[in-house]
């Protein structure tokens, strides 16, 4: 596939806004079905808070990112793909999450992080989690140092991967006692579903409008 991404295009991406760009219809392409949009009104409390980031990094003149898999010992989420990220504590900007949670998981704390935008929030209904994800970039491959106590693997993306249909895949799966139709991307033996790929999905399309 012609490499055809740079930094220039992702901040393309992260500018498109409503009318020139739906994101809820660009998340849906690779949502879970049935799967609610937003949070039911009739849901009680208020969903909890979080954060993450997808961290965009040059090697060979070719951008990547990072995904991690969890820890099969994990009682939620075991084994499955994500982005660095977690939960929002009360003193702290959603960017401010998403930069700490990094830190925390794979070692990659450095001011170097530049902030180039985010993408549209995301609610999770299994979890009741409320996520804004955004996307920054470090002008260098990263020294991972990730904490083995939240991951058990690093992955190493490159980026124009979004856009190869041939690495999207959509099959049954029964999740919580119920049969779900689920999108998937194939990255090497990874199959990466669910919120990840919801948020990987709406990127791909920003990247393909801006192309």
């Amino acid at each position: 596939m012609e490499n055809k991404l740079s930094i220039d295009t992702v901040r393309c991406a992260l500018r498109l806004a409503p009318p020139d760009f739906d994101p809820h219809q660009a998340q849906r392409k690779m949502a879970p079905l049935p799967r609610p949009v937003k949070r039911p009104d009739s849901r009680e409390g208020h969903p909890r808070l979080a954060a993450t980031l997808l961290l965009l990094y040059p090697v060979n003149e070719r951008l990547y990112f990072v995904l991690t898999r969890r820890p099969d010992t994990f009682t939620n989420h075991a084994g499955q793909i994500s982005l660095p990220g977690g939960r929002r504590e009360d003193h702290e900007s959603f960017e401010q999450t998403a930069l700490r949670e990094t830190c925390e998981e794979i070692g990659i704390c450095s001011s170097e992080i530049e902030l180039l935008g985010a993408l549209t929030e995301l609610y999770i209904p299994p979890s009741d989690f409320q996520v804004n994800p955004f996307v920054g970039y470090i002008p260098y491959r990263p020294e991972w140092k990730y904490s083995e106590i939240e991951v058990a693997e690093i992955i190493e993306c490159p980026l124009d991967l979004l856009l190869d249909d041939s690495l999207k895949q959509r099959g049954l799966a029964e999740i919580r006692g119920a049969t779900f139709e689920i999108c998937w991307y194939q990255i090497e033996e990874h199959r990466v579903w669910g919120a990840t790929a919801i948020m990987l999905s709406e990127l791909e399309w920003r990247l393909r409008a801006c192309l």
